[in-house]
């Protein structure tokens, strides 16, 4: 076993673009561990963390490869990552490259005058300045990228406040504009209800859900994870708002953040409350959802948002939240299978809100849980590695990510954890999301169904499996296909994350 590596002087290329060739780099044979990144020193500190060794040397602007496998195995990583990074870009339509790179906002608007939206994904420490140069040609913003401090992030958003402009981000995944999904997105059918949301897999749960209703989605707004923080105070959100409420094509809108500070909420609300268009609310978690506010509407989970808002545009009933539906009789079948040690739930999942979104559901069955991103009432995990009673974590977190792609671009790390978790004896239920949309795996169920029949082969002691799956028939991944060869494979598949925890926290209840 060895580790090699190759630096590329000078030669930027996005995270999404790095993420998934680590991705294609790991499915070699012979690679235990694969990782290509910008050389910047938080990224060479993340690579040592993995385990690469300290010795790497690169600047900031140099991209660097990193293998560790069998020799003949790395040397074929490294010059399979070189042919793909230093391939030519296909020829236009005319036949003609363009002669001179696109190294910046100013070069870009002279070859396409008509953007106004400029996509940032540098490391951290650069995106900042890069946001302001788009912002002071007049352009609109979406920050893929995260590590910006609050102090940069309030500057950042003043500026686009006092231009009459949107920043989506920092730390902005996904979003559709015009119809056009962005960074971890789903194809939707175009609608009458806007979304604005302070979370990635929120918003993706949204918009899907008001596609499976039948009904489509005018634009989808990301925030960023922090915008609501008091630091921040909701900028992003309240122009998101704001905007939604001028566009003739929505007519329904949906807010969804994790609880904001008191004073960030009442000030959204007030403003949600003035607009001559409903409103629904849904602040994860949050206590304050009997308040009475004209044109308001309260929503319980990230599902409950699109079913109530879909309600309002048909002039419907609000529908009440609705729970997984199976009856007693068909949970004490799932259970029947169960030995007395097996009483926890094991959540491993890829998407931050939908382990926040699990957290809050099983705690309202009195289930208190570990997890590397704990709620209030939950306890940090002792080892983020190791589950320990129940553990609902989220795979996409730092601790995990470092040097390593995202669990939604390849699910390996993913399936390692499930296959841990359902060896366990103790563990009762393996509960999972499955994220489909651009930038997400192609191949979601890659040796996850294999892991499935070798727990079920090998084993006396199985876990129910539980897992929804994010997602339309119209990604690059069909939902329903997926689904199908879930529930081949044994796995209980519910409607959306929440239906997916309260079944998880029912049976897990039932067991005594």
């Amino acid at each position: 076993m060895v580790i090699k590596y190759k630096a590329f002087e000078n030669l930027y290329q996005d995270s999404v673009s790095l993420m998934q060739l680590s991705s294609q780099l790991n499915k070699i044979d012979g690679i235990q561990e694969a990782s290509v990144v910008m050389g910047t020193e938080a990224n060479l500190s993340r690579m040592a963390d993995a385990g690469f060794g300290s010795d790497i040397i690169a600047k900031p602007n140099d991209l660097v490869i990193a293998v560790k496998g069998h020799d003949d195995a790395c040397n074929e990583a490294i010059e399979r990552a070189q042919d793909a990074l230093t391939a030519k870009p296909d020829e236009g339509d005319n036949g003609q490259q363009f002669s001179q790179p696109l190294t910046s906002f100013s070069l870009g608007l002279e070859q396409h005058p008509e953007a106004n939206l400029a996509l940032i994904s540098v490391p951290g420490e650069y995106a900042a300045a890069e946001a302001m140069k788009a912002l002071n040609l007049g352009l609109n913003v979406m920050m893929f990228s995260d590590n910006v401090s609050l102090d940069s992030e309030r500057k950042i958003k003043e500026l686009a406040l006092k231009k009459d402009l949107m920043v989506m981000g920092p730390d902005c995944g996904t979003a559709i504009i015009n119809g056009v999904p962005l960074g971890f997105a789903n194809v939707v059918r175009r609608g009458a209800i806007g979304v604005v949301a302070a979370s990635g897999t929120g918003l993706q749960e949204a918009t899907c859900r008001i596609h499976q209703l039948g009904e489509g989605v005018s634009q989808a707004m990301g925030t960023g994870g922090h915008d609501l923080h008091q630091e921040i105070g909701g900028i992003s959100m309240l122009q998101g708002l704001h905007a939604l409420a001028d566009d003739p094509d929505t007519q329904v809108i949906v807010l969804i953040s994790k609880p904001p500070s008191t004073e960030i909420a009442e000030r959204i609300l007030a403003v949600a409350s003035q607009i001559n268009k409903p409103v629904v609310v849904n602040f994860l978690g949050a206590t304050n959802t009997d308040v009475q506010l004209n044109n308001v509407h309260f929503a319980d989970t990230l599902a409950h948002s699109a079913e109530v808002a879909v309600a309002i545009l048909r002039n419907e009933n609000i529908p009440n939240l609705s729970s997984q539906s199976n009856t007693q009789k068909e949970l004490e079948n799932i259970t029947q299978s169960l030995n007395t040690t097996q009483r926890y739930i094991r959540g491993v999942f890829a998407g931050g809100t939908f382990c926040y979104e699990a957290q809050i559901i099983t705690g309202q069955y009195g289930l208190q849980a570990y997890s590397n991103t704990p709620m209030q009432g939950n306890k940090l995990l002792d080892d983020v590695w190791t589950s320990q009673q129940h553990t609902i974590i989220d795979l996409g977190d730092d601790a995990f990510t470092q040097g390593r792609p995202h669990p939604m671009i390849d699910p390996t790390l993913r399936n390692q954890r499930i296959l841990q978790d359902a060896q366990d004896p103790e563990t009762a239920v393996v509960l999972f999301d499955v994220v489909l949309g651009y930038g997400a795996s192609e191949h979601p169920l890659s040796d996850l169904l294999t892991i499935i029949d070798q727990v079920r082969n090998e084993q006396s002691l199985t876990p129910v499996f539980i897992a929804h799956v994010c997602g339309t028939d119209s990604d690059p991944q069909s939902r329903d296909l997926i689904r199908q060869s879930l529930v081949n494979a044994g796995v209980q598949i519910a409607d959306s994350n929440a239906d997916a925890a309260h079944l998880a926290a029912l049976l897990v209840s039932q067991l005594g």
